[in-house]
Order: structure tokens, then C-alpha cells, then sequence
């Protein structure tokens, strides 16, 4: 059994096989072939923190492979009611096949995951977000082929998306440049528990700037998030005076290479983090991105339950 907790819990090739899966379930789901994989599979999905596309991929997902889920909040269940989260673990893992969490600390991911009778899915949590991360790079696959050796500009916050690409970069075999304004880099402690140097050295992952241009310059890909985080309302002011030079304009644009793809993970803040000029532009691939939130999803579900399918 498998977990999927970050995105250093599969391999190379289990990616390759997840994006190769990913485009036939795709296909399938365009041309109205009827897949049901799952029937008869049930996932639960957990929301200690709400969403609109984490909940619509995977439930939406789960029904097109022929599966059913139950949806909890923490408002609605007892895992808001102070029942210990080990306790929850035991009991829902009993009853459903697959579980998807989407909270706050990754260690509450973690200590659901070790008590689980079935795989754990890591819907997003503050250090992490690998599905998105796993629904970028298959996306940047569709508009550009192979990602390895390519360059990725992070441009804003050292948050999940962050961490995660930077995982990816040195599972896969590319690049990220990174640039944070001041007191909004990346965490060090996290830095060197992201596992990085298991597969390539830092050099030849990652490299920050403070200046987002520079981050920018010969990208292949550039993308960012929002500047304030789900948790994080209360310093919003704050940030928005922190980040006004990290706005993903027609400028950074033009620093990227000329076929250089633009992605957020949305819901996205025009003016803010990212201009309507860039969102809404050609180079944008966002709503790509978000559909294929979907598709790579039920990828997933299936290779967690089925194992490799041919």
C-alpha cells in the first residue's frame, strides 16, 4: 500500500506511468467513453481547509471512474470534535477505500496516513501540495513535451507550491529558480528535509533571487500563487506591501523565453500576484491547469487502488 503524502513518495518512473495514464483517462474523458475502474470503491474526502477545484477534481474523478465518496468537514464530523486523529484514522479507513485530506500541518496528514488501512492523499496541506504540482508538470507535458532539463521561475511566496516544485525538480530533472521577497523565502528547516540531494544536488535544482526578473530569465515555465495563503489572512496587508515587485506582469513575461507557458494554481488575484495581461494572455495555459487537476487525480486514484494498468 501506498501513501501519497508529497511528491518524493513516487518514483520517476511512477510518474511516467501516472502522465501516461493521465492523457488516455483524458482522452476517454473527451471522446465520452464510458471508464469505471473504481466501481464499487468508495473515497472519503477530509476538509479541515476549504476548496472549490481540490473538492470538484476529485469528486467529479471518482464518479467518472465509477467510484463513490463521502465528503467530511471537520464542522461535521468528530474530527472537529477533539476525537483524536488516530482514532478517525481507524475507523474511516475501515469503511472507504481511499482517503483524501486536505488540512492544515502535514503532520496530521502523516499520523492519519500511519494509522490507515488504505492510501492517504494529500489534497493540500501547509507544507505541501503535490496533486497541483503533479496537475503542472502534466500540463506543461500536453503544450511542451518532456519537462527534463527545462527551467521553472517560482515567482512570490516560499509556501507549498514552493517546496514542492522543488521536490519535483530533483525527482525529474529540471530547474527551478526561486524568488521570495525578504522574510518570505523558503523555510531553511524544510529546505533540508525536502530530500532533495537523494537525487541531485541542490545546484542542480534550485537557485534564488531577489529579483523576480532575474528568477525569470530564460524560463520555460513561470508561475505563482496567491500572496496570502489560506491561514495567513490576518498579515494580508502586510503582504501585499511585501510582494508589490512580484507581480507576474507583461515584464517578467518578456524576461522568460518567447514560448515560455504562464501557470497559477488559482483562484488567482489580477493585480495582485499576477496581471490580467499575463492571466488572460496566450501564454497562459491556468485553465489547463485546473481541469487537468482532474485528470492526473484520477490517474492517481486508480494506480493507489489498481497498481500499473496497462
Amino acid at each position: 500500500m501506498k501513501h501519497y503524502l508529497q511528491f518524493n513518495d513516487l518514483a520517476a518512473d511512477e510518474y511516467a506511468h501516472l502522465f501516461a495514464r493521465a492523457a488516455e483517462i483524458k482522452r476517454k474523458f473527451k471522446a465520452y467513453e464510458k471508464y469505471h475502474p473504481l466501481a464499487d470503491r468508495t473515497l472519503a474526502m477530509i476538509f479541515e481547509k476549504a476548496s472549490t477545484r481540490t473538492r470538484v477534481s476529485f469528486e467529479a474523478g471518482m464518479y467518472q471512474l465509477g467510484g463513490s465518496v463521502v465528503h467530511l468537514t471537520t464542522e461535521g464530523s468528530q474530527l472537529g470534535r477533539s476525537e483524536p486523529i488516530e482514532d478517525s484514522a481507524k475507523v474511516i479507513s475501515r469503511m472507504v477505500d481511499l482517503v483524501m485530506i486536505r488540512t492544515f500541518e502535514q503532520t496530521k496528514i502523516e499520523a492519519f496516513a500511519a494509522n490507515s488501512r488504505v492510501p492517504v492523499i494529500n489534497g493540500l496541506t501547509n507544507e505541501f501540495h503535490p496533486c497541483q504540482i503533479l496537475a503542472d508538470i502534466f500540463t506543461f507535458i500536453e503544450h511542451r513535451g518532456d519537462i527534463k532539463g527545462k527551467t521553472v521561475a517560482w515567482v512570490g511566496d516560499g509556501n507549498n507550491m514552493a517546496n514542492t516544485w522543488l521536490q519535483a525538480a530533483a525527482l525529474l530533472g529540471f530547474k527551478v529558480k526561486v524568488s521570495t521577497p525578504s522574510g518570505y523565502e523558503i523555510d531553511p528547516k524544510l529546505l533540508g528535509n525536502l530530500g532533495i540531494t537523494r537525487h541531485k544536488s541542490s545546484a542542480e535544482c534550485y537557485a534564488f533571487y531577489s529579483d523576480p526578473q532575474k528568477a525569470c530569465e530564460g524560463a520555460d515555465l513561470v508561475t505563482t500563487d496567491v500572496w496570502t495563503s489560506m491561514g495567513f489572512e490576518a498579515e494580508n496587508e502586510k503582504r501585499k506591501a511585501a510582494f508589490a515587485n512580484w507581480c507576474v506582469d507583461a515584464r517578467l513575461m518578456k524576461a522568460a523565453k518567447p514560448e515560455a507557458l504562464f501557470m497559477h494554481c488559482l483562484p488567482a488575484h489580477r493585480g495582485e500576484e499576477v496581471s490580467a495581461e499575463v492571466i488572460d494572455g496566450p501564454q497562459s495555459v491556468v485553465w489547463d491547469e485546473a481541469e487537468n487537476r482532474m485528470h492526473v487525480q484520477k490517474a492517481l486514484m486508480e494506480y493507489l487502488l489498481l497498481g500499473k494498468v496497462a
